[in-house]
């Protein structure tokens, strides 16, 4: 309440000035014409400046400041792709029974241009990523996870990640399986029930990641050409990647 009308009393104020402004004007030389022809143009150029300040300016503005933003989260992504991302993927990756075919889709090279990126996109976008029963994948998820809880918390208590809500709800589905085998000491001699649950937490997880992987991709791509490289090097979905420069 004290802040409204702090607020309320410093517009008063203004026009307050104008009005003793306005008034001063007068007493010297008299003229109320003149005073009311530039009062009616100032009036009238009132709304072009709050279309061009307001709406245009200070929404260039956002933008800019936006895409600012963004930049700086892809940096967040790299660290988390270097730390979690691209090693679950390569884990998660021995369940997929079409593996195969998603290396062959995306064993992304410098000579990719926007429709290769759309083409893989669109691959992505529509499959179903069904994992199969895999003998020790759940224990070694859980022990390579646990190990990373403490990053993953970190980074959902980044409060800048709302910007990207997409790598969000990875990072909250990633802790949502990192807890799941994190509470259960057996993996193995599991009830089917059981078995096909953490599955599907998984299968969400590594669904979103593996989009994620692709744009974060697309975004070295087009703007860090040496940072590609090495993650193009380091491809988890390219058997034959190395990361020797050759």
């Amino acid at each position: 309440m004290k802040r409204y009308v702090m607020a309320v009393l410093f517009g008063l104020s203004f026009v307050a000035l104008s009005a003793a402004l306005y008034l001063l004007h007068f007493v010297w030389f008299h003229d109320a014409h003149h005073i009311y022809i530039y009062l009616v143009g100032d009036i009238a150029f009132l709304p072009i400046e709050v279309l061009l300040v307001t709406i245009i300016i200070h929404r260039l503005l956002s933008v800019q400041e936006k895409r600012s933003r963004l930049r700086k989260l892809n940096m967040v992504i790299g660290a988390f792709f270097s730390e979690v991302g691209t090693e679950f993927i390569r884990i998660a990756s021995k369940a997929d029974p079409d593996s195969a075919d998603i290396s062959e889709k995306l064993v992304v090279k410098k000579e990719w241009t926007a429709k290769d990126f759309g083409s893989a996109v669109s691959f992505i976008r529509d499959r179903q990523h069904k994992l199969v029963r895999q003998p020790g994948l759940l224990v070694e998820l859980r022990d390579f996870l646990v190990t990373k809880r403490e990053f993953l918390l970190r980074l959902l208590e980044n409060p800048n990640l709302l910007e990207h809500e997409s790598f969000t709800d990875l990072l909250w589905a990633m802790f949502h399986l990192t807890e799941e085998l994190g509470h259960r000491t057996e993996l193995v001699d599991i009830p089917d029930s059981d078995r096909k649950h953490l599955l599907g937490d998984l299968e969400r997880a590594y669904g979103r990641l593996i989009a994620q992987w692709l744009s974060y991709m697309r975004h070295l791509h087009r703007r860090y050409p040496y940072l590609f490289s090495l993650a193009a090097r380091t491809n988890p979905f390219d058997d034959e990647a190395s990361v020797v420069v050759t």
